[in-house]
């Protein structure tokens, strides 16, 4: 499948956090203050579709939209690519250049990472 551009991520980000929606709805989210138009939401969501990021349902006049992969599982393509072009396949060094780059870490996150560090440790021996 397709790795999505930025704008195709925003439309992602919303369509994740309302499971399925129309393009008017899409547009409304990304664009509260009547930013782009119209047309150019529905344009890039029917060139998701056909590029297989998103499913259409056609029976309604409106057509709903719906990813057609979860946020974690493109989050996951994203870091596995992003390590291999850059570091190597290396996850821990992704992880280190992540977080010396940040300078504020939260502390729940920084506590979920310790959890994750605990968890793997275990998992291997």
């Amino acid at each position: 499948m397709a790795r999505p551009t930025v704008g195709e991520l925003a439309i992602l980000r919303v369509l994740w956090e309302h499971s399925e929606c129309t393009v008017r709805d899409v547009h409304e989210q990304l664009n509260p203050n009547g930013g782009n138009s119209y047309t150019t939401t529905l344009k890039l969501m029917q060139i998701m579709h056909q590029k297989g990021l998103v499913e259409r349902n056609d029976s309604q006049r409106a057509h709903i939209y719906k990813p057609r992969c979860s946020q974690q599982d493109e989050q996951h393509a994203f870091v596995s690519d992003l390590a291999n072009r850059l570091f190597n396949g290396s996850a821990t060094r992704l992880a280190l250049q992540a977080l010396g780059q940040t300078g504020d870490v939260d502390p729940l996150e920084l506590a979920e990472i310790k959890q994750l560090i605990m968890e793997l440790e275990k998992a291997s021996g």
